[in-house]
């Protein structure tokens, strides 16, 4: 009985973390995009410092390196995407804001949901992997403290309350062949 309580308390522990739940690159004419999905989970501290007007920014940070047998790992790329989030006190909804492109929302819900979805973000150009080669890759997103107001970020480095960060997620692929050019129209 204890054991099954255990289980059951320690699954309710694992929910009240943020996570990176699937991630994946894909190859475009262009270069190679990232799509993820991270599952964003706000301690109290967090959500009240929102709710008062607080912009809370966040890195997406990603790692690219190529495995090498007799040698260390090739580090091929390293990208990081800038993303913020806050409660327009005036209008009422939540802001998202990822690189150029800006949403608002009803619901931290949906605003926590936007912020956590990755699409199409390009993170190498056209020809930096090479094709069938085996590529390892590390993702995560992190609160950025170092943005936050000055009185609160002097606080943010001693307390656990400011902290917010998934643990890495790795995979591993094989690095996957650019879609052939369409022809051109004369």
């Amino acid at each position: 009985m204890l054991g099954c309580w255990l289980a059951v308390a320690g699954g309710a522990l694992a929910s009240d973390k943020s996570t990176v739940k699937q991630a994946g690159i894909r190859a475009t004419q262009q270069g190679y995009l990232l799509e993820a999905d991270v599952d964003i989970v706000l301690n109290r501290t967090l959500e009240d410092a929102l709710s008062k007007g607080i912009n809370l920014y966040f890195l997406l940070e990603l790692e690219l390196s190529r495995p090498r047998n007799w040698w260390l790992d090739e580090d091929i790329a390293e990208a990081v995407r800038k993303l913020r989030i806050y409660y327009h006190l005036l209008l009422r909804r939540y802001v998202v804001e990822i690189g150029y492109t800006t949403r608002t929302v009803a619901t931290l819900g949906e605003a926590l949901a936007l912020l956590g979805r990755v699409d199409d973000w390009q993170v190498l150009e056209r020809g930096a992997l090479k094709t069938g080669r085996r590529y390892d890759a590390r993702l995560r997103l992190r609160l950025d403290t170092a943005q936050l107001p000055k009185p609160l970020s002097i606080g943010a480095v001693t307390s656990d309350k400011w902290e917010l960060a998934t643990p890495w997620y790795g995979w591993s692929f094989e690095a996957p062949a650019a879609p052939a050019s369409s022809p051109s129209l004369p």
